[in-house]
């Protein structure tokens, strides 16, 4: 089991461990600066965490020692000349997600990137490059655009454990994006999808996925987190099919997780969409599928119910076979050890919580 948790917060990288069944607080790294993503390899055991260090920009650091002592690295950086839009030069703004690169690659990772980019290491982070064909997607310059922030961002990488040449990301906004080349060419995979918020929500491009998962005993059934709800694909994202229930909450949020062993079971965690972003009734709820998105529960034990104002970013929901755990933008964290049924407090004394992993 994994027995680690590492919190990447507003304020530093917190890790708890989980010392038997009881999870307890053990140190924190980076103390004061924010961690925008923290994850560790499945492959190497490497730790990652990406900094987003206000003044000095993004940081990068790596530990091979499970924290005992931080390496940082050169962040992916854009080629001179690349340019977000006309007269826009591309620097790397935010680091958004950490890939691994499938088992026959085990020095090679995946970091997405504001404005938009995804860089690609062959040495274990010691250099990244730019994927350059995705970056030059016919669709990249007129149909990619920032919502929450100010430009695009790839939040969600997935690298097919069959085929480690096969990789699909999710881009916000924009969409889903495959390549069956290892990255040589990218194909946009968002059939089914709505994007309500278009003059035409049928548009190739132009979604936005929250985040983007697989399941890992059927890679290709894949579930996100959209804008415009809850979406399933059988296929790989071939096709997308809504499967949200707005009677029954599960419509809006940020993240979602997808059990290891049966992927029609499925979590995420509501909130009200656009300009209010709080709990839904100001009542803290996760909504739990197990028959694929056909029926949703609400589950609240454990949780607030009164004047809360929590919402959950898109990494910051993390699943190991009995144990759930999230963190919110208020600083708590929940954990339940019973497939999500029944939570409890960690802590309430954090601040913004970006990710949250098992490791």
């Amino acid at each position: 089991m994994k027995n680690t948790l590492l919190l990447g917060t507003r304020k530093g990288l917190v890790i708890y461990k989980n010392i038997n069944d009881n999870w307890e607080y053990q140190n924190t790294h980076f103390v004061g600066i924010p961690v925008s993503i923290a994850a560790a390899d499945s492959r190497t055991g490497t730790w990652w965490a990406m900094l987003d260090h206000g003044h000095w920009g993004v940081k990068l650091h790596r530990s091979n020692d499970q924290g005992e002592n931080w390496e940082e690295l050169e962040a992916p950086k854009y080629p001179d000349g690349f340019e977000i839009k006309e007269g826009l030069a591309a620097s790397t703004r935010y680091l958004w997600a950490f890939g691994e690169g499938g088992k026959d690659h085990p020095n090679r990772i995946y970091i997405g990137t504001e404005p938009g980019g995804l860089f690609v290491s062959n040495d274990n982070g010691n250099n990244f490059e730019l994927i350059e064909s995705l970056w030059n997607h016919q669709s990249r310059k007129e149909s990619w655009f920032g919502a929450g922030r100010d430009h695009p961002g790839i939040h969600s990488i997935i690298v097919d454990p069959r085929d480690s040449n096969h990789i699909t990301v999710g881009a916000s906004v924009a969409g889903v994006f495959e390549s069956k080349d290892g990255g040589q060419s990218w194909t946009p995979q968002n059939k089914g999808l709505k994007a309500e918020y278009l003059p035409d929500p049928d548009v190739e491009v132009g979604h936005d996925p929250h985040i983007l998962v697989a399941s890992e005993s059927h890679p290709d059934i894949f579930w996100q987190q959209n804008h415009c709800g809850i979406f399933k694909s059988e296929n790989g994202g071939k096709e997308w099919q809504d499967v949200s229930q707005k009677e029954n909450l599960a419509h809006f949020g940020f993240a979602l997780v997808v059990d290891e062993k049966d992927p029609q079971k499925a979590w995420t965690v509501p909130c009200i969409s656009d300009e209010v972003r709080v709990a839904i009734d100001q009542a803290l709820c996760v909504c739990k599928t197990e028959n694929g998105g056909k029926t949703w529960e609400v589950i609240r034990s454990g949780l607030p119910q009164k004047g809360c104002f929590d919402i959950v970013y898109r990494h910051a929901l993390a699943k190991n076979n009995k144990y759930l755990a999230f963190g919110t933008t208020t600083g708590n964290v929940f954990i339940s050890s019973d497939f999500g049924e029944n939570w409890t407090v960690l802590t309430n004394y954090l601040s913004v919580i970006y990710s949250v992993a098992f490791v």
